[in-house]
């Protein structure tokens, strides 16, 4: 049985590993990487107008640089494996990645921030280019951010993030059929939690 001293302390502890800071300037500036095992990637396309088809990207890294003092001036680059789509249908996925992402000649999907703007404290707009299929067009990310702690588990400084980006598909001539049978709007949401490179090593 734990003593109270000890009790005490492993509560304190956790606590603070479950109620992370929501104040940016409170957060150490430096480098960070993507928590692969806390982050996702989840796209929604409409079906024939009646419903939002939902899948995944299952494989993405992403990087972060970030001066607290200066949140304007982050910068984000996320990656994604784009022959890692998931729809939970595995002929369909493959019809996707091959047929209309073209993933052997495009394999990665890359998101790189060129501004960052501050809404206020919890909520910014990243504005940069989207490399998708083989075609570079410019995008915005609304992205909210959930706070940042120390994490135990992780043994590291963490930050929690949620971006969403709306895009369209011909932009990037993703497939062929016409609105009507799928939607031109695909909606991208994503949560991911962020590493500090170097900080305890």
């Amino acid at each position: 049985m734990l003593t109270r001293p000890i009790l005490v302390l492993a509560l304190l502890a956790l606590t603070a590993c479950a109620t992370p800071s929501t104040d940016p300037q409170r957060l150490p500036a430096g480098s960070w990487t993507l928590d692969t095992e806390h982050a996702s990637v989840v796209w929604r396309v409409r079906h024939l107008g009646l419903s939002w088809y939902t899948g995944r990207f299952d494989t993405l890294s992403a990087s972060l640089d970030f001066d607290p003092a200066h949140p304007e001036a982050a910068q984000l680059t996320a990656i994604i494996d784009a022959a890692s789509l998931s729809s939970g249908h595995p002929d369909l996925d493959r019809t996707l990645a091959n047929g209309w992402l073209h993933a052997a000649q495009n394999p990665q999907i890359v998101f790189t921030s060129e501004r960052i703007e501050v809404v206020d404290a919890t909520h910014g707009r990243a504005t940069g280019q989207l490399v998708m299929n083989g075609r570079s067009v410019g995008a915005v990310m609304t992205i909210e951010f959930y706070g940042g702690s120390f994490n135990m588990l992780a043994g590291d400084d963490t930050v929690g993030f949620a971006g969403d980006m709306v895009i369209d598909r011909s932009d990037f001539a993703v497939g062929s059929l016409p609105a009507s049978i799928v939607g031109q709007e695909i909606r991208i949401h994503i949560e991911a939690e962020f590493l500090r490179l170097g900080a305890h090593s």
